[in-house]
């Protein structure tokens, strides 16, 4: 059975554009998945330290037959496989940053996994581009994309070429 999943994707490392770029077409080739949609491209401020370059964010709609867990791994293997090292200051600079936001209407909270992700309803580089692909979707617990985006505003948002704008 197929199941919808969005991922969000962000690099300020290493010229950003590619790196998201690369990790479309990497999570365009996993096995037992489907990329369906692509946001437009977000040029955002660092959520932690300000002393690193602005990022590139962008989301990923998915439908996969992986159980959660099993997507996780595999985005956790293609941020490896695309150059991404462990980040020494918590929310410092990457390479690249893939994050499983929602999956179908699943609610997981165990302490390697939580879904949906647990930062999305207050990161507005996250909720933008997600609301390009699905502004609809229910975010279990959390309400409809669309709202959590107008909530938290665009503030600090540059839409890039490709980006429909924000709501």
């Amino acid at each position: 059975m197929w199941f919808p999943a969005y991922v969000a994707l962000g690099s300020n490392l290493d010229q950003p554009l590619v790196q998201i770029e690369r990790a479309f077409t990497a999570l365009s080739q996993l096995a037992n998945v489907r990329l369906i949609a692509r946001s437009g491209l977000y040029k955002t401020q660092p959520l932690g330290p300000q002393d690193q370059p602005e990022f590139i964010n962008a989301a990923a709609g998915l439908l996969t037959t992986l159980a959660p867990r099993d997507l996780l791994v595999e985005l956790k293997r293609l941020e490896r496989e695309l150059g991404r090292a462990q980040p020494i200051v918590r929310w410092g600079p990457r390479v690249i940053d893939l994050d499983l936001l929602v999956y179908a209407d699943t609610q997981i909270s165990e302490t390697d996994l939580t879904v949906p992700h647990s930062g999305l309803p207050e990161r507005n580089f996250v909720l933008y581009p997600l609301c390009d692909l699905a502004p609809e979707l229910l975010v279990p617990g959390h309400g409809r994309v669309k709202q959590l985006a107008a909530r938290v505003g665009g503030a600090g948002l540059v839409p890039l070429t490709g980006a429909p704008g924000v709501p």
